[in-house]
């Protein structure tokens, strides 16, 4: 398949946020049709604030740069990589065995009220060597909550929904905010791929810029185009979920990480992408609206925290 160029659709949050009814609906209609037709988007004002990323980018380097037995003791195996570290060469795609060329950290759900769902989640996991690392995590972690349950809103308006129809099945929702980083290379790769080509699990993926290229996606045509976004933009694309719950009227997008040009191979490369969830009651069965003579259902029904579960075994992460 051909590696092409061409820019990836842009929209404005403050239009859908402003409070003016054009505007609102005009970011709807071009939210859905972006992922109608090309499954990523750029977000430009998208409420998370520019300094909190550089802080986040930084912390994410500093516990990268640990020595890896002080990184090996924030593993914990039993959680199947939901909280914590995990280490390099673990995950794979799905349908692939060759491990990702990766090591990551994830940091889950923090649970602030009385809602009983609470119980289902673990803490997450405090590294100590970098005391500032887990409470901007934290502070990040709701930034994108709330932009995601924006986009949303959208989605459901672009639907036909309720506007609100997501908020109450996001609220203490398993989304989780991944660190991930991709050492130097340092011999032959056996791969040209960093991160094997996959769809991600989720509803919806907010990606900040990452800190070098590589990012590629799958457009309609089958070809392979690279993704970049300006500073003050987040990348969103659609995940499985909601494609399952959309009954492929959204489409899940494929995207990979290539390895870098010989002459950066020395170089790291740092991601932080946000994996909206929902709470795991959620099902995830297709929406009447998206059923009809021409698209009957695709999928069978089944729960987010099933379908969870389900993909958590297909890329090794548990057992």
């Amino acid at each position: 398949m051909a590696t092409i160029t061409h820019s990836i659709p842009v929209v404005d949050l403050a239009a859908f946020t402003s409070g003016d009814p054009k505007s609102k609906a005009g970011f709807v209609q071009a939210l859905g049709q972006a992922y109608e037709e090309v499954g990523f988007v750029a977000v430009k004002n998208h409420g998370i604030p520019d300094e909190l990323i550089a802080d986040l980018y930084k912390y994410v380097q500093q516990f990268f740069s640990l020595p890896g037995d002080a990184k090996h003791q924030y593993e914990l195996p039993e959680l199947a990589g939901q909280r914590g570290y995990t280490s390099f060469g673990k995950e794979h795609a799905k349908g692939f065995d060759a491990p990702d060329l990766k090591e990551f950290f994830q940091f889950g759900q923090t649970v602030e009220d009385d809602d009983p769902i609470k119980k289902e989640y673990p803490p997450n996991v405090s590294v100590k060597e970098v005391p500032e690392f887990t409470p901007t995590f934290f502070k990040a972690y709701r930034a994108f909550e709330k932009s995601g349950k924006y986009l949303l809103q959208a989605i459901a308006l672009y639907l036909g929904l309720d506007e609100n129809y997501f908020d109450d099945k996001i609220h203490n929702g398993n989304s989780i905010l991944r660190a991930i980083h991709y050492p130097p290379i340092r011999q032959e790769p056996k791969s040209a791929i960093r991160a094997e080509q996959h769809e991600d699990i989720n509803l919806i993926t907010l990606l900040v810029g990452a800190s070098a290229d590589g990012l590629q996606i799958l457009d309609k045509q089958q070809n392979w185009v690279p993704v970049t976004s300006l500073p003050e933009q987040i990348v969103v694309n659609v995940g499985d979920m909601l494609q399952r719950l959309t009954n492929n009227r959204l489409k899940s997008t494929t995207h990979r990480v290539v390895n870098p040009p010989r002459e950066m191979w020395h170089t790291s490369r740092y991601s932080i992408p946000f994996f909206l969830h929902p709470k795991s009651s959620m099902r995830l069965d297709s929406l009447e609206s998206c059923i009809d003579e021409n698209h009957p259902p695709e999928y069978e029904p089944i729960t987010a925290g099933e379908y969870l579960d389900e993909r958590l075994r297909e890329i090794g992460l548990k057992k």
